[in-house]
Protein backbone atom coordinates (compact mmCIF):
# COMPACT_ATOMS: atom_id res chain seq x y z
CA UNK A 1 0.00 0.00 0.00
CA UNK A 2 2.60 2.44 0.62
CA UNK A 3 4.15 1.50 -2.51
CA UNK A 4 0.63 2.65 -4.18
CA UNK A 5 0.77 6.03 -2.35
CA UNK A 6 3.88 6.82 -3.07
CA UNK A 7 3.50 6.05 -6.61
CA UNK A 8 0.02 7.68 -7.15
CA UNK A 9 1.20 11.00 -4.96
CA UNK A 10 4.24 11.19 -7.38
CA UNK A 11 2.14 10.45 -10.22
CA UNK A 12 -0.79 13.15 -9.10
CA UNK A 13 2.03 15.98 -9.26
CA UNK A 14 3.63 15.13 -12.31
CA UNK A 15 -0.30 15.48 -13.57
CA UNK A 16 -0.79 18.97 -11.83
CA UNK A 17 2.67 20.28 -13.53
CA UNK A 18 1.39 19.26 -16.64
CA UNK A 19 -2.09 20.04 -16.53
CA UNK A 20 -0.96 23.28 -15.23
CA UNK A 21 1.18 24.07 -18.16
CA UNK A 22 -2.37 23.42 -20.39
CA UNK A 23 -4.14 25.62 -17.76
CA UNK A 24 -1.52 28.51 -18.31
CA UNK A 25 -0.82 28.55 -22.08
CA UNK A 26 -4.58 28.07 -23.11
CA UNK A 27 -5.14 31.16 -20.70
CA UNK A 28 -2.55 33.17 -22.42
CA UNK A 29 -3.48 31.88 -26.48
CA UNK A 30 -7.65 32.86 -25.64
CA UNK A 31 -8.55 35.21 -27.77
CA UNK A 32 -9.03 38.53 -26.28
CA UNK A 33 -6.48 41.45 -25.64
CA UNK A 34 -5.77 41.37 -21.74
CA UNK A 35 -4.90 45.08 -21.49
CA UNK A 36 -8.02 46.07 -23.28
CA UNK A 37 -10.47 44.21 -21.58
CA UNK A 38 -8.91 45.37 -18.12
CA UNK A 39 -8.80 48.79 -19.22
CA UNK A 40 -11.77 49.53 -21.94
CA UNK A 41 -11.45 49.29 -25.99
CA UNK A 42 -10.80 52.95 -25.87
CA UNK A 43 -6.82 52.70 -24.32
CA UNK A 44 -3.88 54.12 -26.81
CA UNK A 45 -1.20 51.85 -27.40
CA UNK A 46 1.20 53.66 -25.10
CA UNK A 47 -1.30 53.19 -22.14
CA UNK A 48 -1.72 49.46 -23.52
CA UNK A 49 2.14 48.57 -23.83
CA UNK A 50 2.97 50.79 -20.47
CA UNK A 51 0.11 48.89 -18.59
CA UNK A 52 1.46 45.35 -20.00
CA UNK A 53 4.87 46.47 -19.01
CA UNK A 54 3.98 46.89 -15.83
CA UNK A 55 1.99 43.71 -15.48
CA UNK A 56 4.77 41.49 -16.56
CA UNK A 57 2.71 40.98 -19.57
CA UNK A 58 5.21 41.97 -21.79
CA UNK A 59 7.70 38.97 -21.22
CA UNK A 60 7.69 35.87 -22.84
CA UNK A 61 5.36 33.18 -22.35
CA UNK A 62 8.09 30.84 -20.41
CA UNK A 63 9.23 33.99 -18.36
CA UNK A 64 5.73 34.18 -17.05
CA UNK A 65 4.73 30.61 -16.34
CA UNK A 66 8.01 30.10 -14.62
CA UNK A 67 7.09 33.32 -12.33
CA UNK A 68 4.00 32.09 -11.66
CA UNK A 69 4.86 28.71 -10.85
CA UNK A 70 7.92 30.03 -8.84
CA UNK A 71 7.63 33.59 -8.11
CA UNK A 72 9.76 36.29 -9.17
CA UNK A 73 10.64 37.50 -5.70
CA UNK A 74 14.60 35.40 -5.91
CA UNK A 75 14.90 36.97 -9.29
CA UNK A 76 14.56 40.51 -7.96
CA UNK A 77 15.99 40.11 -4.95
CA UNK A 78 19.15 39.36 -7.38
CA UNK A 79 18.36 42.26 -9.30
CA UNK A 80 18.13 44.67 -6.89
CA UNK A 81 20.85 43.44 -4.74
CA UNK A 82 19.87 43.13 -1.23
CA UNK A 83 16.86 41.18 0.05
CA UNK A 84 13.58 42.04 -0.34
CA UNK A 85 10.19 40.94 1.80
CA UNK A 86 7.05 41.97 2.28
CA UNK A 87 4.68 43.60 4.98
CA UNK A 88 0.52 44.08 5.00
CA UNK A 89 -0.39 47.35 4.49
CA UNK A 90 -3.60 47.45 8.07
CA UNK A 91 -5.33 50.12 5.53
CA UNK A 92 -5.70 48.40 2.58
CA UNK A 93 -5.09 44.64 3.54
CA UNK A 94 -2.46 44.32 1.03
CA UNK A 95 1.05 43.47 0.54
CA UNK A 96 3.69 45.89 0.44
CA UNK A 97 7.26 44.89 -0.85
CA UNK A 98 10.71 46.56 0.19
CA UNK A 99 14.29 46.19 -0.36
CA UNK A 100 16.08 45.41 3.19
CA UNK A 101 18.72 47.90 3.91
CA UNK A 102 22.50 47.33 5.45
CA UNK A 103 21.19 48.46 8.74
CA UNK A 104 17.39 46.23 8.55
CA UNK A 105 15.27 49.17 7.70
CA UNK A 106 12.50 48.77 4.93
CA UNK A 107 12.60 50.77 2.09
CA UNK A 108 11.18 51.54 -1.45
CA UNK A 109 12.26 54.13 -3.99
CA UNK A 110 12.30 56.05 -7.07
CA UNK A 111 14.06 58.61 -8.86
CA UNK A 112 12.34 61.75 -9.66
CA UNK A 113 14.33 62.67 -12.49
CA UNK A 114 16.16 59.77 -13.54
CA UNK A 115 19.07 60.92 -11.74
CA UNK A 116 18.68 61.54 -8.00
CA UNK A 117 17.18 58.19 -6.24
CA UNK A 118 14.75 58.96 -3.26
CA UNK A 119 13.98 56.20 -0.45
CA UNK A 120 10.90 55.69 0.99
CA UNK A 121 11.80 54.50 4.40
CA UNK A 122 9.35 52.50 6.39
CA UNK A 123 8.95 53.75 9.94
CA UNK A 124 8.37 51.88 13.10
CA UNK A 125 4.95 52.99 13.35
CA UNK A 126 4.28 52.05 9.56
CA UNK A 127 4.81 55.73 8.29
CA UNK A 128 6.94 56.54 5.83
CA UNK A 129 10.08 58.80 5.56
CA UNK A 130 11.33 59.90 2.37
CA UNK A 131 14.76 60.24 2.20
CA UNK A 132 17.87 62.00 -0.30
CA UNK A 133 19.79 58.88 -1.46
CA UNK A 134 21.73 60.95 -3.92
CA UNK A 135 23.42 59.88 -7.31
CA UNK A 136 25.86 57.27 -5.86
CA UNK A 137 23.56 54.26 -6.29
CA UNK A 138 23.99 54.02 -10.03
CA UNK A 139 25.66 51.07 -11.29
CA UNK A 140 26.49 50.00 -15.11
CA UNK A 141 25.23 46.86 -16.75
CA UNK A 142 26.27 44.22 -18.60
CA UNK A 143 26.22 47.04 -21.61
CA UNK A 144 27.84 49.88 -19.87
CA UNK A 145 24.81 51.93 -19.33
CA UNK A 146 24.32 52.73 -16.01
CA UNK A 147 21.03 51.81 -14.36
CA UNK A 148 19.11 51.53 -10.87
CA UNK A 149 17.12 48.36 -9.66
CA UNK A 150 14.94 49.00 -6.55
CA UNK A 151 11.30 48.25 -4.96
CA UNK A 152 8.41 50.30 -6.37
CA UNK A 153 4.92 51.44 -4.30
CA UNK A 154 3.45 49.15 -6.87
CA UNK A 155 4.97 45.93 -5.70
CA UNK A 156 7.11 46.16 -8.16
CA UNK A 157 10.77 45.31 -9.09
CA UNK A 158 11.65 48.17 -11.26
CA UNK A 159 15.35 49.54 -13.79
CA UNK A 160 15.52 52.77 -13.96
CA UNK A 161 18.64 54.14 -16.85
CA UNK A 162 20.18 57.21 -15.98
CA UNK A 163 19.60 60.52 -17.77
CA UNK A 164 16.41 58.42 -19.22
CA UNK A 165 12.95 60.47 -19.01
CA UNK A 166 9.85 57.54 -20.13
CA UNK A 167 6.71 58.26 -19.37
CA UNK A 168 4.72 55.90 -17.34
CA UNK A 169 0.81 55.49 -17.31
CA UNK A 170 -1.12 54.37 -14.30
CA UNK A 171 -4.76 54.20 -14.21
CA UNK A 172 -5.79 55.32 -10.80
CA UNK A 173 -9.03 54.94 -8.68
CA UNK A 174 -11.57 57.20 -10.36
CA UNK A 175 -10.71 55.62 -13.77
CA UNK A 176 -8.90 58.60 -14.64
CA UNK A 177 -4.86 58.10 -16.57
CA UNK A 178 -2.26 59.79 -15.13
CA UNK A 179 1.40 60.03 -16.11
CA UNK A 180 4.45 59.80 -14.01
CA UNK A 181 7.69 61.13 -15.46
CA UNK A 182 11.19 59.37 -15.27
CA UNK A 183 9.30 56.09 -15.23
CA UNK A 184 11.61 52.67 -15.32
CA UNK A 185 12.41 50.86 -18.49
CA UNK A 186 11.66 47.32 -16.93
CA UNK A 187 9.42 46.11 -14.23
CA UNK A 188 9.27 42.50 -12.63
CA UNK A 189 5.65 42.22 -11.15
CA UNK A 190 6.86 40.59 -7.48
CA UNK A 191 5.10 37.45 -6.40
CA UNK A 192 5.94 34.14 -4.68
CA UNK A 193 4.94 32.16 -7.00
CA UNK A 194 1.81 29.54 -6.24
CA UNK A 195 4.17 26.89 -4.81
CA UNK A 196 4.49 29.56 -2.02
CA UNK A 197 0.44 30.26 -2.20
CA UNK A 198 1.02 33.33 -4.15
CA UNK A 199 -1.41 33.15 -6.88
CA UNK A 200 -0.95 36.81 -8.45
CA UNK A 201 -2.55 39.89 -7.97
CA UNK A 202 -6.05 40.67 -9.93
CA UNK A 203 -5.60 42.35 -13.22
CA UNK A 204 -9.66 43.71 -12.71
CA UNK A 205 -9.64 44.36 -8.81
CA UNK A 206 -6.11 45.24 -8.11
CA UNK A 207 -6.23 42.93 -4.73
CA UNK A 208 -4.51 39.87 -4.17
CA UNK A 209 -6.48 37.03 -6.16
CA UNK A 210 -6.05 34.60 -2.83
CA UNK A 211 -8.44 37.35 -1.05
CA UNK A 212 -11.43 36.15 -3.03
CA UNK A 213 -10.28 33.05 -4.16
CA UNK A 214 -10.27 31.38 -1.20
CA UNK A 215 -13.29 32.67 0.25
CA UNK A 216 -15.37 31.88 -2.69
CA UNK A 217 -13.75 28.68 -2.74
CA UNK A 218 -15.28 27.64 0.95
CA UNK A 219 -18.60 28.99 -0.28
CA UNK A 220 -18.61 26.86 -3.24
CA UNK A 221 -17.56 23.67 -0.64
CA UNK A 222 -20.19 24.18 1.23
CA UNK A 223 -22.42 24.30 -1.47
CA UNK A 224 -20.64 20.67 -3.40
CA UNK A 225 -20.36 19.48 0.37
CA UNK A 226 -23.87 19.49 1.21
CA UNK A 227 -25.09 18.20 -2.19
CA UNK A 228 -22.63 15.22 -2.49
CA UNK A 229 -24.11 14.37 1.11
CA UNK A 230 -27.06 14.29 -0.39
CA UNK A 231 -26.36 12.40 -3.71
CA UNK A 232 -24.23 9.75 -2.02
CA UNK A 233 -26.80 8.02 0.46
CA UNK A 234 -30.21 8.53 -1.21
CA UNK A 235 -28.85 7.69 -4.82
CA UNK A 236 -26.99 4.48 -3.39
CA UNK A 237 -30.51 3.93 -1.08
CA UNK A 238 -33.20 3.79 -4.59
CA UNK A 239 -30.74 2.23 -6.47
CA UNK A 240 -29.87 -1.05 -4.58
CA UNK A 241 -34.12 -1.23 -3.73
CA UNK A 242 -34.29 -0.62 -7.56
CA UNK A 243 -31.50 -3.19 -8.40
CA UNK A 244 -33.69 -5.71 -5.63
CA UNK A 245 -37.10 -5.02 -7.19
CA UNK A 246 -35.70 -5.68 -11.08
CA UNK A 247 -38.87 -5.32 -12.89
CA UNK A 248 -41.56 -4.56 -10.49
CA UNK A 249 -43.45 -1.81 -10.57
CA UNK A 250 -41.21 0.81 -7.55
CA UNK A 251 -38.19 -0.39 -9.92
CA UNK A 252 -39.49 1.12 -13.01
CA UNK A 253 -40.83 4.06 -11.48
CA UNK A 254 -37.17 5.07 -10.09
CA UNK A 255 -35.56 3.68 -13.29
CA UNK A 256 -37.66 6.54 -15.17
CA UNK A 257 -37.15 9.02 -12.65
CA UNK A 258 -33.58 8.37 -12.32
CA UNK A 259 -33.54 8.68 -16.20
CA UNK A 260 -35.53 11.62 -16.62
CA UNK A 261 -33.06 13.65 -13.66
CA UNK A 262 -29.63 12.29 -15.68
CA UNK A 263 -31.08 13.42 -19.18
CA UNK A 264 -31.86 16.56 -18.25
CA UNK A 265 -28.92 19.69 -18.38
CA UNK A 266 -28.66 21.04 -14.82
CA UNK A 267 -28.87 24.26 -16.52
CA UNK A 268 -32.83 23.16 -17.19
CA UNK A 269 -33.38 21.76 -13.73
CA UNK A 270 -31.84 25.35 -12.15
CA UNK A 271 -34.82 27.31 -14.35
CA UNK A 272 -37.50 24.50 -13.82
CA UNK A 273 -36.60 25.07 -10.14
CA UNK A 274 -36.79 28.42 -10.06
CA UNK A 275 -39.85 28.91 -12.13
CA UNK A 276 -42.11 26.78 -9.96
CA UNK A 277 -39.98 27.37 -6.43
CA UNK A 278 -39.37 31.08 -6.57
CA UNK A 279 -41.88 32.58 -8.97
CA UNK A 280 -45.06 30.55 -9.13
CA UNK A 281 -45.15 28.84 -5.63
CA UNK A 282 -42.78 31.85 -4.29
CA UNK A 283 -41.69 30.06 -1.01
CA UNK A 284 -37.92 29.50 -1.83
CA UNK A 285 -35.45 32.69 -2.67
CA UNK A 286 -34.30 32.63 -6.29
CA UNK A 287 -30.97 33.85 -6.01
CA UNK A 288 -28.42 33.92 -3.21
CA UNK A 289 -27.20 36.67 -1.55
CA UNK A 290 -24.33 36.81 0.67
CA UNK A 291 -23.51 39.93 2.55
CA UNK A 292 -21.47 38.59 4.64
CA UNK A 293 -18.76 35.07 5.43
CA UNK A 294 -21.68 33.72 7.85
CA UNK A 295 -24.46 34.95 5.54
CA UNK A 296 -24.84 31.53 4.14
CA UNK A 297 -25.65 29.58 7.58
CA UNK A 298 -28.16 32.51 8.49
CA UNK A 299 -30.40 31.91 5.77
CA UNK A 300 -30.29 28.67 4.37
CA UNK A 301 -33.59 28.56 2.06
CA UNK A 302 -31.20 30.23 -0.50
CA UNK A 303 -29.40 27.14 -0.65
CA UNK A 304 -31.98 24.93 -1.44
CA UNK A 305 -32.46 25.42 -5.40
CA UNK A 306 -29.03 25.15 -5.87
CA UNK A 307 -28.14 22.31 -4.19
CA UNK A 308 -31.21 20.79 -5.32
CA UNK A 309 -30.53 21.69 -9.06
CA UNK A 310 -26.71 20.24 -8.14
CA UNK A 311 -28.62 16.80 -6.61
CA UNK A 312 -31.02 16.23 -9.00
CA UNK A 313 -28.86 15.43 -11.95
CA UNK A 314 -26.06 13.63 -10.38
CA UNK A 315 -28.47 11.47 -8.24
CA UNK A 316 -30.41 9.88 -11.11
CA UNK A 317 -26.98 8.98 -12.64
CA UNK A 318 -25.39 7.25 -9.71
CA UNK A 319 -28.87 5.54 -8.88
CA UNK A 320 -28.99 3.83 -12.52
CA UNK A 321 -25.06 2.83 -11.99
CA UNK A 322 -25.96 1.27 -8.45
CA UNK A 323 -29.04 -0.53 -10.09
CA UNK A 324 -26.94 -2.22 -12.72
CA UNK A 325 -24.42 -3.14 -10.36
CA UNK A 326 -26.69 -4.32 -7.66
CA UNK A 327 -29.06 -6.92 -10.57
CA UNK A 328 -25.58 -7.72 -11.74
CA UNK A 329 -24.06 -8.87 -8.27
CA UNK A 330 -27.39 -10.57 -7.57
CA UNK A 331 -27.02 -12.80 -10.69
CA UNK A 332 -23.72 -13.71 -10.47
CA UNK A 333 -22.84 -17.60 -9.27
CA UNK A 334 -22.40 -17.28 -5.50
CA UNK A 335 -25.23 -15.58 -5.13
CA UNK A 336 -27.42 -18.57 -6.49
CA UNK A 337 -25.68 -20.41 -4.66
CA UNK A 338 -26.33 -19.17 -1.19
CA UNK A 339 -30.42 -18.90 -1.88
CA UNK A 340 -30.38 -22.42 -3.03
CA UNK A 341 -28.40 -23.01 0.76
CA UNK A 342 -31.60 -21.07 2.45
CA UNK A 343 -29.54 -18.17 3.55
CA UNK A 344 -31.99 -15.41 4.58
CA UNK A 345 -32.39 -12.78 2.26
CA UNK A 346 -31.49 -10.20 4.32
CA UNK A 347 -28.33 -11.87 4.70
CA UNK A 348 -27.42 -12.48 1.52
CA UNK A 349 -27.88 -8.93 0.66
CA UNK A 350 -26.35 -7.38 3.82
CA UNK A 351 -23.26 -9.82 4.03
CA UNK A 352 -22.74 -11.30 0.20
CA UNK A 353 -23.96 -8.82 -2.35
CA UNK A 354 -23.75 -5.20 -0.99
CA UNK A 355 -20.30 -4.98 -0.70
CA UNK A 356 -19.62 -6.15 -4.46
CA UNK A 357 -22.42 -3.85 -5.76
CA UNK A 358 -21.30 -0.94 -4.03
CA UNK A 359 -17.49 -1.04 -5.93
CA UNK A 360 -18.71 0.26 -9.47
CA UNK A 361 -21.17 2.90 -8.03
CA UNK A 362 -18.47 4.53 -5.19
CA UNK A 363 -16.07 4.98 -8.55
CA UNK A 364 -18.67 6.42 -10.35
CA UNK A 365 -18.97 8.75 -7.49
CA UNK A 366 -15.80 9.70 -6.79
CA UNK A 367 -15.43 10.31 -10.64
CA UNK A 368 -18.44 12.12 -10.52
CA UNK A 369 -17.10 14.70 -7.89
CA UNK A 370 -14.98 16.20 -11.04
CA UNK A 371 -18.56 16.50 -12.74
CA UNK A 372 -20.05 18.19 -9.30
CA UNK A 373 -17.31 20.85 -8.88
CA UNK A 374 -17.32 21.79 -12.66
CA UNK A 375 -21.14 21.92 -12.62
CA UNK A 376 -20.90 24.61 -9.97
CA UNK A 377 -19.92 26.68 -13.30
CA UNK A 378 -23.58 26.72 -14.25
CA UNK A 379 -25.63 26.70 -10.63
CA UNK A 380 -23.51 29.03 -9.51
CA UNK A 381 -24.29 31.77 -12.78
CA UNK A 382 -27.34 30.68 -12.95
CA UNK A 383 -28.04 31.78 -9.25
CA UNK A 384 -25.45 34.59 -8.54
CA UNK A 385 -23.66 32.27 -5.82
CA UNK A 386 -20.55 33.61 -5.40
CA UNK A 387 -18.46 30.42 -5.34
CA UNK A 388 -15.21 29.31 -7.10
CA UNK A 389 -17.26 28.98 -10.04
CA UNK A 390 -18.82 31.90 -11.00
CA UNK A 391 -15.59 33.25 -10.14
CA UNK A 392 -13.74 31.60 -12.30
CA UNK A 393 -16.37 32.55 -15.23
CA UNK A 394 -16.22 36.16 -14.88
CA UNK A 395 -12.27 35.99 -15.19
CA UNK A 396 -12.84 34.02 -18.16
CA UNK A 397 -14.99 36.63 -19.51
CA UNK A 398 -12.97 39.50 -18.76
CA UNK A 399 -9.77 37.32 -19.23
CA UNK A 400 -8.22 38.51 -16.05
CA UNK A 401 -6.04 35.41 -16.61
CA UNK A 402 -4.21 35.68 -12.75
CA UNK A 403 -7.57 35.11 -11.22
CA UNK A 404 -8.73 32.42 -13.39
CA UNK A 405 -5.15 30.14 -13.83
CA UNK A 406 -5.58 30.36 -9.71
CA UNK A 407 -9.24 28.95 -10.03
CA UNK A 408 -8.44 26.41 -12.81
CA UNK A 409 -5.60 25.07 -10.37
CA UNK A 410 -7.90 24.84 -7.93
CA UNK A 411 -9.72 22.72 -10.20
CA UNK A 412 -7.32 20.05 -11.10
CA UNK A 413 -6.58 20.11 -7.04
CA UNK A 414 -9.76 18.93 -6.41
CA UNK A 415 -10.11 16.13 -9.57
CA UNK A 416 -6.51 14.66 -8.72
CA UNK A 417 -7.23 14.72 -5.00
CA UNK A 418 -10.75 13.10 -5.60
CA UNK A 419 -9.13 10.19 -7.52
CA UNK A 420 -6.83 9.09 -5.04
CA UNK A 421 -9.56 8.79 -2.51
CA UNK A 422 -11.25 6.71 -4.89
CA UNK A 423 -8.85 4.61 -5.49
CA UNK A 424 -8.60 4.10 -1.52
CA UNK A 425 -11.99 3.53 -1.52
CA UNK A 426 -11.92 0.75 -3.76
CA UNK A 427 -9.05 -1.52 -2.03
CA UNK A 428 -10.99 -0.96 1.08
CA UNK A 429 -13.87 -2.25 -1.11
CA UNK A 430 -12.17 -4.89 -2.85
CA UNK A 431 -9.84 -6.72 -0.85
CA UNK A 432 -8.74 -8.95 -3.53
CA UNK A 433 -6.51 -5.87 -5.23
CA UNK A 434 -3.42 -5.97 -4.12
CA UNK A 435 -0.59 -2.88 -5.12
CA UNK A 436 2.22 -4.24 -3.31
Amino acid sequence: MAKFLIRRIVFMFLTMILVSIAIFFVAEIAPGNIARNTLGNFVTPEQEASFNAQNGLDQPALTRYLRWIFGSDRQAQRLVGRSITHTLNPKTKKLQWWAVDDDGTLYQSYTPDGETVIKVVRQPDGSVLKVDAGTDLWRPNEEGVLVYWGITKASQAAMWVHGEDLEQWTLNTTANWTTKPSAPRRYIKLSEGILRGDFGVSLLTHRPVSDGLFRRTINSFYLAGISFLIIMPISLLFGLIAGLNEGKLVDRVLSIGSLIAAATPSYAVGVFLILIFATWLDVLPGVVILTNDAAIFKNPLQLVLPIATLTLVDLGYVLRITRASMIEVMRTNYIRTAVINGLPRYRIVFKHALKNALLTPITVIMLHVNWLVGGLVLVEALFAFPGLGSYALRAAASKDVFALEAAAMIFVVLAVSSQLVADLIYTYLNPRISYD
